[in-house]
């Protein structure tokens, strides 16, 4: 997040999150040789991480970024963190499961974390509120690719094949839309610092994602998920001690006190 907000002084999110899927990808096929073997392609698998990269990452990373501009990188990880809430209510609509007791905690907690962000102050908001439904709508989508990553997983248990496959038909869809694009405003992408950072974000973002495919392989999405959803405490200490870009206030420290613990009992509660 604090390299793709570095490479937003220079372009816009669409272009941002192109080129961190182009580089992701890069890294993907770089390592295929090395644990690939043919006869995953022929497995159904194929098509579920396939549906995956129709919105992730090339729709979630768009609203992720979308929301670096608009919120700055704490406040959109600390909402984007709230995934695990959207994992259990999938669970609740799609699977017909009922809330648990740390499940209905934890939404209580989430919500009033957002209701404290969104509630008018005596000065105004350096955001707009609808902004906020950028991270939201980001952590709604990559958790319903939590769930369908694991699914696949448990017929091609290669973490790296599902990055690959995601990654690469959202590399067409990000190639399509920028050239579609660039064809009605007669411009193209041209080269600028900010490039570097959106790339290394994205080789980042591939190492990361191989990470968490790995660990969703190896244990359940209620184990993993907990972890992930600490970023915002990471996020917070790199801002502050390393890139010292954003101003911590009140209320942003709040709702990140209030989302981490939130998250967490949805998780634990699923």
């Amino acid at each position: 997040m604090q390299f793709q907000n570095l490479g937003l002084r220079y372009a816009d999110s669409r272009t941002g999150t192109l080129i961190q899927i182009l580089a992701a990808s890069m890294l993907y096929w770089l390592m295929a040789p090395w644990f690939l073997h043919k006869a995953y392609w022929l497995t159904s698998a194929v098509v579920v991480f396939a549906v995956i990269g129709l919105f992730r990452p090339f729709l979630s990373a768009n609203l992720a970024l979308a929301g670096v501009r608009h919120l700055g990188p704490t406040l959109t990880t600390t909402l984007a963190s709230t995934a695990p809430l959207f994992a259990a209510l999938f669970a609740v609509t799609l699977l017909g499961e009922s809330f648990t007791p740390p499940v209905l905690a934890g939404t209580v907690v989430i919500v009033f974390a957002i209701a404290l962000l969104t509630r008018p102050g005596k000065t105004k908001a350096v955001w707009p509120l609808w902004a906020l439904l950028l991270p939201l709508g980001a952590a709604a989508f990559r958790a319903l690719g939590h769930a369908f990553t694991k699914y696949g997983l448990d017929e091609v248990p290669e973490p790296l094949f599902a990055g690959l496959v995601g990654y690469t038909v959202s590399l067409v869809i990000a190639l399509t839309t920028t050239a579609s694009r660039a064809r009605r405003q007669a411009s193209m992408i041209r080269w600028h610092p900010g490039l570097l950072w959106f790339f290394g974000g994205g080789i980042i973002n591939g190492f990361s994602i191989w990470s968490l495919n790995t660990a969703l392989g190896m244990g359940s999405v209620v184990s993993v998920v907990p972890i992930v959803s600490l970023s915002p405490i990471f996020s917070f200490f790199l801002g502050l001690l390393v890139f010292r870009r954003e101003t911590f206030t009140v209320r942003i420290m709040v709702s990140i006190l209030l989302v981490v613990p939130g998250v967490i009992l949805v998780s634990i509660g699923t």
